[in-house]
């Protein structure tokens, strides 16, 4: 008897999904505060690139941690507190008095950002049955999406009211009100079944299982605890090993790639892009609106083509797409004409990316490692995004100062290098069984190959 959904775990991955919704809002908000405040704390370029990025080494750092804080006090706990690192550092950058003050909060919002983009995840597929789980999980990434939309709305709308030196306190301070109740709607969803089961609460993880809807709460709880016992053994094994030489350089050169194309960049400056354009206050903030909307529409198209077309085409098809919309961007910042033109390529390029590494990257990543050795892969592949995504947001201002078409010239050639790496190295995963993606790669183990066979031998 297959699981179904019902209320309570409908109820519960949405509240963890919001968890998306806060790191996309907290990523993207900056975006109308950096010309307040450039002019407030008298930044140079080096100095608001590093503003900027202070919440993304946070970020590194609560990725990092998350996979330790998860295995001990499990995902609802964890989830709890990265809620309060949103709220406070909603609350500590509206009030800052000081340049370092307001990094100290930006920094303590990373460690929610970066500790909710693997925590949030995790929780939902741990709770998710299994034919809804890439739906269920896919919630997030839309989420964060949603998050990103609703921040540049939510500029849009404050900058209305020309607060003057205090907008860009209210537009950072404004994502307090939703994670207090992210925080609040926390506290009534359950643990996760499988880390009370990890704790040996079986009673409490039974309650559980039957909450959320498993026909046979007991039988599921028993499958669970054979599944935690084999992790144990083989599951223990270490990333770093010759055999696993080709997911790791797949992984670090696809997150490599995510920042390196500009992506965070654009979403980070997009206000002041538009600036150097040309467009005054009240243009940019409706231009990022339409920005945030593209974005989000894309991404729902490539999440339902995503299995149907598969990863690489995905990837080779938004490359292209993306190279010429960064071409268009480039050439208008360097011939200084055809501005008004600018707001179509810059839609045309976040959709693209959306469309193609924005749809794929996780879905990839979950993908290339053995079962022993997944949850590091990810990991691996998470830090590097969050680290290439700080060094890019430094640099930006630093290097846009010194020629504004310099930027994008530089991600054209990384999404041209992008696209011959893809074409020449990637394989495809979609609709290949993950033992058979391992055989590929060469990364089987091969007692596990012989439990393969014998099992096939068995079933004939």
């Amino acid at each position: 008897m297959k699981q179904t959904l019902n209320g309570t775990l409908i109820r519960t991955v949405f509240v963890a999904a919001l968890g998306g919704s806060l790191l996309g809002f907290d990523t993207a908000v900056i975006a109308g505060s950096t010309q307040g405040l450039t002019r407030v704390f008298n930044l140079s370029p080096a100095e608001l690139g590093f503003t900027v990025s202070a919440a993304l080494w946070g970020t590194v750092l609560g990725a990092m941690a998350a996979g330790w804080l998860g295995r001990a006090l499990g995902g609802r706990t964890s989830l709890l507190i990265l809620a309060a690192c949103y709220l406070v550092s909603a609350l500590g950058c509206a009030l800052s008095t000081s340049w370092t003050w307001l990094l100290i909060f930006r920094f303590v919002g990373g460690l929610g950002m970066g500790g909710s983009s693997v925590i949030a995840p995790v929780y939902i597929a741990e709770i998710a049955p299994a034919a809804w789980r890439g739906r269920l999980v896919g919630a997030f990434q839309i989420n964060i999406i949603g998050g990103i939309l609703l921040a540049y709305l939510s500029n849009y709308v404050i900058g209305s009211f020309a607060l003057g030196n205090i907008e860009w306190r209210w537009q950072l301070g404004v994502a307090a009100a939703p994670a207090a109740l992210f925080l609040w709607m926390l506290v009534g969803i359950p643990q996760s079944p499988r880390w009370l089961i990890a704790q040996n609460r079986l009673m409490e993880a039974d309650q559980v299982l039957g909450e959320l809807g498993s026909p046979q709460p007991q039988t599921e709880r028993e499958t669970i605890r054979a599944s935690l016992q084999a992790d144990v053994g083989p599951s223990s094994d270490r990333l770093f090993q010759w055999r696993y030489r080709r997911p790791i350089l797949l992984a670090l050169v696809l997150a490599m790639f995510n920042q390196l194309i500009g992506i965070n960049a654009v979403l980070y400056y997009l206000n002041d892009i538009f600036q150097m354009a040309g467009f005054d206050r009240a243009s940019q903030n409706a231009q990022a609106v339409a920005v945030g909307a593209t974005m989000l529409i894309a991404t729902l198209i490539a999440l339902s083509l995503i299995d149907r077309f598969g990863r690489r085409t995905l990837l080779l098809v938004g490359s292209v797409g993306l190279a010429v919309c960064l071409a268009a961007i480039a050439t208008i910042f360097r011939i200084q004409q055809y501005q008004q033109t600018l707001l179509v390529f810059v839609v045309g390029y976040v959709a693209f990316f959306a469309f193609s590494q924005g749809a794929v990257v996780w879905v990839y990543l979950s993908e290339i490692f053995p079962d022993r050795v997944r949850a590091q892969g990810q990991s691996l592949g998470s830090s590097t995004h969050w680290v290439m995504n700080a060094i890019v947001s430094a640099a930006f201002p630093v290097i846009a100062t010194q020629s504004q078409s310099g930027p994008f010239f530089v991600f054209l050639v990384m999404v041209i290098l992008q696209f011959l790496v893809v074409w020449m190295f990637f394989p495809e995963t979609s609709g290949v069984r993950l033992e058979d993606i391992q055989r590929r790669l060469g990364t089987s183990d091969p007692a596990d190959s012989a439990v393969v066979v014998q099992g096939a031998r068995e079933a004939q």
